[in-house]
């Protein structure tokens, strides 16, 4: 979006610290995202990683120099931002932003953004804008008085209080919880605070493990989307013999559940589940989701009553769907969920919290929760290849699926009566992400993931093998 400034993503900023993104950087980019919808309060919050404060620091410096008032909510999840913006419009709030690389490798760190009432900013809607302001050092120092006529205020807003009765409402009073055991690893990051002050208000034993936020990170960056990243969470499950078990990712906004015999599920059948729930208690309403993986999510929102509204991938498009659309739920099969009282916002606490409720009141395990949808459904998991020209094989892959049924909401989807697939350019990274379904025919999902890759990576610059989720189940 930025010659100057390569951390711009289509919504959000992501860079490598010092070189693509450090705190001068970081404060040319506050400023003029405040300046390009006319705030004058802004909510300002951090993760964990080791260059959050500095930049969280030095932002918060030069908006209030720029007569900007900032309510700096310290160490939090990104989700903690969203609700301290939509919470707080009525007291005048004009935005937030919050510092985070959510998953990306620890040399990284970026920013979020979100306007008043915690609607999301991209490419599409501001944020092009926002990158040629910051990349210009002379606008920057006009921006910025020597001698201002007002300095905003620096107002330090720790308590969490109003944010954690918000996550309490959302369970279903007529269907009191069990008193579930409770592996939940936060990898380190920002969760993990928000669990020990849920802890006195729920009947479940938690077995914490990676608990303290630790922006080394000594037990490596949290991302529970990848395998390798998946085994302390089963493990303690099996260990402790576990109802649940919950991991999340560095920011918090997504969490990740493994069953009672440590088994991770793919969010994909997490956001059917979801939209069960949710048009449980909101009949008839329209529920999205993502282009990837569909037919398991179509199918159970119309067994529900609802209306499934595809919609592109990416928290600050699906936020804006969720307006549009007046959805009351929006689910990505990479773990974001997304909740119109939330303010249309999502958010990786409220998800595990339904999902304790649901076991609650049908008193079943999480497998017998989703067994015959994996069956009816299987999936592929997501597959990651960095490839030479991502577009000329997106091409390639167009014209080998001719006689497909296509879409191109978001990347190429392709789909024939007992199988699909999705093949779409990650957002935030150099790779070509496939994901690929079938009607119940685990052969051919093996077939035809197999078929999708050899044509991938004939082009490969890098790959790596197929995922454990791809050995057929016995």
């Amino acid at each position: 979006m930025s010659e100057s400034l390569r951390c711009f993503t289509a919504y959000d900023v992501r860079g490598r610290v010092p070189d693509e993104l450090n705190s001068g950087i970081a404060a040319r980019i506050g400023l003029a995202f405040c300046r390009q919808i006319g705030a004058h309060r802004v909510v300002v919050g951090r993760d964990v990683r080791l260059s959050s404060l500095e930049l969280a620091e030095t932002l918060c410096q030069v908006l209030t120099r720029a007569g900007i008032d900032v309510l700096d909510i310290g160490l939090c999840g990104t989700e903690e931002v969203y609700f301290a913006v939509f919470n707080g419009e009525s007291q005048g709030i004009d935005g937030g932003i919050m510092i985070t690389a959510s998953h990306n490798p620890a040399e990284y760190n970026g920013m979020k953004f979100v306007r008043q009432g915690a609607q999301p900013i991209s490419a599409d809607s501001g944020l092009r804008e926002v990158a040629e302001r910051a990349a210009s050092v002379d606008w920057f120092l006009n921006a910025l008085p020597d001698k201002p006529e007002r300095v905003g205020q620096h107002i330090k807003l720790p308590n969490k209080r109003q944010y954690i009765s918000r996550l309490l409402a959302s369970l279903d009073s007529a269907s009191p919880l069990r008193p579930l055991t409770v592996v939940v690893n936060p990898g380190n990051g920002c969760a993990g605070p928000v669990i020990d002050l849920l802890e006195p208000h729920l009947p479940f034993t938690f077995i914490k493990i990676n608990h303290q936020p630790d922006g080394s990170f000594p037990n490596g960056v949290p991302n529970p989307l990848l395998p390798e990243k998946r085994e302390d969470t089963a493990r303690a499950v099996r260990e402790h013999g576990a109802d649940l078990g919950i991991a999340w990712d560095g920011d918090g906004d997504r969490c990740f559940f493994f069953d009672g015999q440590g088994h991770f599920i793919e969010g994909y059948y997490i956001v059917g589940l979801l939209a069960a729930e949710v048009l449980r208690r909101h009949p008839g309403a329209v529920i999205l989701h993502d282009p990837r993986l569909i037919w398991n999510t179509q199918e159970m929102v119309a067994q529900a009553g609802g209306k499934a509204v595809m919609t592109k991938t990416g928290h600050a498009f699906i936020k804006e769907a969720m307006r549009r659309e007046n959805a009351v739920y929006g689910g990505e099969m990479s773990a974001h969920h997304y909740f119109q009282d939330f303010g249309c916002c999502d958010s990786g606490m409220l998800p595990w919290l339904l999902i304790c409720n649901i076991m609650s009141e049908t008193r079943k395990p999480l497998s017998d929760l989703v067994e015959e949808r994996m069956r009816a459904f299987p999936v592929s998991g997501e597959i990651n290849s960095t490839v030479a020209d991502p577009d000329t094989v997106i091409r390639m892959i167009e014209e080998r699926y001719a006689d497909a049924e296509k879409d191109y909401t978001d990347g190429l989807s392709a789909a024939y009566p007992n199988w699909r697939f999705n093949l779409r350019k990650s957002n935030t990274e150099p790779v070509l992400r496939l994901n690929v379904e079938t009607r119940g025919d685990e052969r051919l999902l093996m077939q035809k993931t197999a078929e999708l890759l050899d044509l991938i990576r004939s082009n490969k610059k890098d790959d790596g093998t197929l995922r454990p989720e791809m050995r057929l189940r016995k």
